[in-house]
């Protein structure tokens, strides 16, 4: 099942949007390898493209929240944090345990799951706040 880009996913800010977009095609091209057989080689360029993913995207955020007055940064930037840590995770299993089918499927529902929750509830909500600040 690929990831689609949804109008309930946009969160007005082009900077955020694109970059949700790219972790989208990111997830997309880990399951089109699934589907060709060929997902246990794809989960290093995955895993790899999240642990940098994280790092710009949650940094980049979190300065426009910053930078706005977002009032629920402590717990939008707690969030982040976990989501780092549970990449951190799959990226340590994969290097003790290798590429399998096992972790494919975490990766898949650990990333596209919160992909989905998290800019659906969180970051639309910081795009409305940074809006409201601009006007």
């Amino acid at each position: 099942m690929a990831y689609t880009w949804s109008k309930n996913l946009d969160t007005g800010n082009m900077m955020i949007d694109t970059q949700h977009k790219q972790l989208i095609q990111a997830i997309n091209d880990l399951l089109e390898a699934c589907s060709k057989g060929k997902g246990r080689d794809e989960l290093k360029k995955t895993v790899d493209f999240l642990l940098q993913y994280t790092l710009k995207h949650f940094g980049d955020e979190e300065k426009l929240q910053q930078s706005t007055g977002y009032p629920d940064y402590p717990n939008h930037r707690k969030l982040h944090a976990e989501f780092t840590q549970a990449v951190r995770d799959l990226s340590k299993e994969l290097e003790e345990k290798g590429s399998s089918i096992v972790m494919v499927g975490k990766i898949n529902s650990a990333v596209g799951d919160w992909l989905i929750r998290h800019i659906q509830k969180e970051d639309v909500k910081v795009a409305k706040h940074v809006q409201d600040y601009k006007k």
